[in-house]
């Protein structure tokens, strides 16, 4: 029975007390799959190979899944926290809260604290009320009530959580939900509720909702992922929302909100705001980007639009990746779809540039690398891209392709082209402006006469155009300028019932003199339909002549 006025001692934690699994030491060289062996015959869920190289259990366990087995296991360590044994109970609790998977003690006793603690929720609120418009609010407690009727829960995450958080107003964003429990059916029920159409995508446990006054509502089972091959699609099973969040690609994409409640506490589990705040783009674990290789692309993305860097650790991971290439499962479509959503970026030079010097594109040939004019080509292509869908001459992906492949090496840029699932005649016309790109451009620069140039430039591909653009030079892009803002619009104002009327025979004789009307216009030589008049009589009077 407790006495009063009785002195009780404090209870105060260290590291040490709160250590939760041993950590063995294995060769520096060991491999993944021997390291697995070793942790599990003395069950402990970090190895250390070598001074200050600890890795976890579970991405040995990863690298095994993915026949990685015989991969080093240095190559797939993680900077953990070192702290003394004596460090206090909060600092350790804290370092855990801010999303580091285990936190290692050091000294004779030492072992690793990998327990982590609830995490820790975030006051979004007024951001949260402020960056949605009411739409979006009203259809997001719809979501909730459906929710909570299917007996689950329902969470706001993704992007828009972190853009939120940063205190971006979310106007016209697609919203993206989780919900513990059925997704499926809450996302039926979602579309008979507002009358939307549903999409559903039963493999991945996902649907879309697209509504009329919402917009597109993607609705997710909250899951876990297995990736049974490098670049493979995964196996999902469904989960928690924390298992949800691990599964993600970066810190700052990992965070949540519970929309059952009216506080919209923010779930950041791995230290995605502490990131935010220092402006770092780190990856959730080392083969991240062996399982989806893609994430190189999205890393490129969120670093160039949030100004944000690649730490050391991802940027090591990023290179064990590249390093690991090529990635057979992994199809052209999806390749081709995220180098779209790159270039769909506000700044997609800075995306590709970010892309570039991280050597992202070995994904779709080894052997590519930048080239001298690789740079120019990037740089100019913010301008390149708005010029190109202002007078609709060629996709963003022909584009695109065309600044990573002029100057490669002829099978080098065959390989990348083929890579990103390009065939038949889109594939064709590519290749021929990379192949004869240079000799149009003499043909540019050599013509005599606007009319001269027009006819070059008619008879050109929109692939070859869009080569001139990203590659021709100063004198070459003026002539292409003039050409699709005047020349390839101006025509003659006659037209063909007009010329037979002034006695031009049926057949290919009109065409000719359509050319010649359309070309003197182009010169200057014809200002008016006088002027045209007057010139086809005067062929026809010396026709005439002729036969006279």
């Amino acid at each position: 029975m407790a006495r009063r006025a009785h002195a009780y001692p404090q209870v105060s934690l260290s590291a040490v007390d709160l250590i939760d699994t041993p950590v063995v030491t294995a060769p520096a060289r060991i491999t993944a799959v021997d390291a697995l062996r070793l942790a599990r015959r003395h069950h402990a869920r970090v190895i250390a190979c070598g001074s200050g190289t600890h890795v976890l259990v579970e991405d040995l366990a990863r690298a095994e899944s993915l026949e990685l087995g015989e991969l080093p296991a240095a190559d797939l360590s993680r900077p953990l926290p070192m702290v003394a044994p004596q460090t206090p109970e909060l600092r350790v609790r804290r370092a855990l809260t801010d999303g580091a998977p285990a936190v290692v003690v050091s000294g004779r006793a030492g072992g690793a604290v990998t327990r982590v603690p609830p995490p820790r929720t975030l006051a979004l609120g007024a951001r949260f009320s402020d960056g949605l418009t009411a739409e979006s609010r009203a259809a997001l407690g719809e979501v909730a009530r459906l929710a909570a009727a299917h007996g689950g829960r329902a969470f706001l995450a993704g992007g828009l959580v972190r853009d939120l958080w940063r205190g971006e107003q979310a106007v016209a964003r697609d919203l993206d939900v989780v919900v513990e429990g059925d997704g499926l059916g809450v996302a039926r029920a979602l579309a008979d509720a507002l009358g939307g159409t549903l999409v559903e995508h039963d493999r991945f446990l996902t649907a879309s909702v697209e509504t009329r006054g919402h917009g597109r509502i993607d609705v997710v089972t909250a899951r876990t992922e297995r990736y049974e091959r490098a670049g493979a699609l995964p196996r999902v099973l469904p989960a928690s929302i924390a298992l949800d969040l691990r599964r993600r690609d970066f810190t700052v994409n990992a965070m949540a909100v519970e929309l059952g409640t009216t506080a919209f506490g923010l779930l950041d589990p791995l230290g995605g705001v502490a990131d935010l705040a220092r402006r770092r783009l780190r990856i959730l674990h080392p083969l991240s980007f062996v399982e989806d290789p893609t994430r190189m692309l999205r890393a490129a993305r969120y670093a160039a639009r949030l100004s944000l860097t690649l730490d050391r650790w991802t940027l090591r991971a990023h290179a064990l990746a590249l390093r690991l290439a090529p990635y057979p499962a992994l199809s052209a479509s999806r390749l081709a779809a995220e180098l779209e959503r790159l270039l769909a970026e506000p700044s997609p030079s800075a995306a590709l540039a970010v892309a570039v010097r991280a050597g992202v594109f070995r994904l779709l040939d080894g052997r590519w690398r930048p080239v001298r004019a690789t740079a120019t080509h990037v740089a100019a292509l913010d301008a390149t891209l708005r010029w190109m869908a202002e007078h609709r001459l060629a996709s963003t992906l022909t584009v695109g392709a065309l600044a990573l492949t002029v100057g490669q090496p002829t099978p080098v840029a065959a390989s990348v082209l083929e890579r990103l699932g390009l065939a038949g005649e889109p594939l064709a016309r590519l290749q021929r402006a990379l192949g004869d790109g240079a000799r149009l451009a003499a043909r540019v620069r050599e013509a005599g006469s606007r009319s001269a140039t027009a006819r070059v430039l008619r008879a050109a591909s929109g692939a070859e155009l869009a080569w001139l653009r990203v590659a021709g030079d100063d004198a070459v892009r003026e002539r292409l300028e003039w050409y699709v803002g005047d020349g390839r619009r101006t025509v003659a104002e006659l037209g063909g019932d007009d010329v037979i009327a002034l006695g031009v025979p049926r057949g290919p004789a009109v065409s000719d003199v359509l050319q010649a009307l359309r070309d003197g216009r182009l010169d200057g030589r014809f200002v008016d339909r006088r002027a045209e008049i007057d010139y086809v009589r005067s062929l026809t009077q010396t026709r005439d002549e002729r036969k006279g």
